[in-house]
């Protein structure tokens, strides 16, 4: 899945984001050109490469003849269903302007209907909802994470007058997302990138498991000397979180389950085995233990991968006299395995065969060929196992 983190330290703006999506690979060109669909006039926008606090990133500046404008929510939506965007633009951008209307209609304590936008309905927020709507789609971007939200502090003049930070319809927007202040006196995320962010992440924290492949830096207006004034985006595909906890030769981490149990039949123990391996569980064992009362019991021990624990812990209270089954997970280091085939006196016997580092280091005869051949042939089963194991060694040094 092609997905996108926004690592907002320095707050999110609609510029920002826009700046972030072209400098991460969408083409300026094209995204002015989509924009262009709009029944807007009189406006036009540039990217510029700026340094910020000695960070590369890309300025989007969108600048327009209009003042003053107020559009309401229905106004701004027809407009957009009109301007012929593919579906999921229209759809995510029309979500995100709803969202916004919903946010000032609480705030006035007015219908959502009759919210008239003053800032947001400019051209320039306009523009940027609308681009970044479209460069999501240009990214093929199908999930969004976002970083806890900087918000910065102070007071910003706003229509309505000097409001604190963050203002009122962002701090509507924010309700229930991780944010923080560094205690910069200055507003660090607006209502546009507030609406954009809550409407289109999916999860709000620690930057997802992904291989990226793009990073964008779009810079903001201002400029402060505490830190560099820009929103990054990574970019890449999502990978398993066991890909990215493999390292210095140890395998990703399984799931231990395990249980004591003091009062089943044994017989059930051998039944129970067979269903859990087939089950999906890798290894399985019990080990003595003594529990209260002096009785004796046994720890019974499942390893599987983490997509087969719920169904085999389902098993274990299912078909065994436990009431509840304790889960964690381990690591290990396994050898590379192979399975060779070789011909003995006796006849073609299976051997299980371990490597690391290219150097054989174990080899087995496997048990169901050695005990059907002893069977067959009425013939002590160690025997067997020995011919075979001696077989192997003779044909491994003539190959070599």
């Amino acid at each position: 899945m092609r997905i996108a983190y926004l690592d907002c330290f320095s707050g999110v703006s609609g510029d920002m984001l826009l700046g972030a999506l072209v400098d991460a690979g969408v083409s300026f060109e094209r995204l002015e050109q989509d924009l262009r669909r709009l029944s807007l006039t009189g406006w036009r926008m540039r990217a510029d490469t700026v340094r910020k606090r000695g960070i590369r990133a890309t300025k989007v500046a969108v600048e327009s003849e209009e003042h003053h404008a107020h559009r309401g929510l229905q106004e701004i939506l027809g407009m957009i269903s009109s301007a012929g965007f593919s579906s999921s633009v229209t759809e995510r951008a029309s979500r995100i302007f709803t969202r916004l209307g919903e946010a000032e209609a609480a705030i006035h304590d007015v219908p959502v209907e009759r919210i008239h936008f003053h800032e947001v309905g400019a051209v320039d927020a306009i523009v940027d909802i609308l681009g970044a709507s479209i460069g999501f789609e240009m990214l093929g971007i199908e999930e969004l994470t976002c970083s806890p939200l900087n918000v910065g502090g102070g007071q910003v003049k706003a229509e309505h007058g000097i409001l604190p930070v963050p203002a009122p319809a962002t701090a509507a927007l924010l309700r229930g997302v991780p944010t923080y202040s560094s205690g910069l006196e200055l507003e660090l995320v607006t209502p546009t990138g507030a609406a954009i962010v809550t409407t289109l992440a999916h999860a709000f924290g620690a930057q997802p498991p992904m291989r990226t492949e793009a990073i964008g830096y779009g810079a903001g207006t201002a400029d402060p000397k505490e830190q560099a004034n820009v929103l990054r985006i990574l970019v890449g595909e999502s990978v398993q979180q066991s890909e990215c906890e493999v390292s210095e030769g140890w395998d990703a981490p399984i799931c231990v389950l395990e249980t004591n149990i003091d009062d089943m039949n044994p017989q059930i123990y051998g039944y129970f085995a067979e269903r859990a391996l087939k089950a999906g569980a890798l290894d399985m064992f019990a080990t003595p233990v003594q529990m209260k009362k002096n009785r004796p019991g046994l720890l019974l021990t499942l390893l599987c991968e983490r997509d087969a624990r719920d169904r085999l812990c389902e098993l274990l209270l299912r078909e065994t006299t436990t009431i509840g089954v304790r889960l964690h997970e381990v690591r290990r280091k396994t050898l590379e395995r192979e399975t060779l085939t070789i011909d003995t006196p006796h006849g073609r016997i299976r051997i299980k065969v371990s490597h690391a580092n290219g150097n054989m280091l174990n080899a087995a005869p496997e048990y169901e060929d050695c005990r059907r051949i002893a069977q067959e042939k009425d013939l002590p089963l160690k025997d067997v196992l020995a011919e075979a194991l001696s077989c192997f060694h003779r044909q491994r040094v003539t190959r070599d």
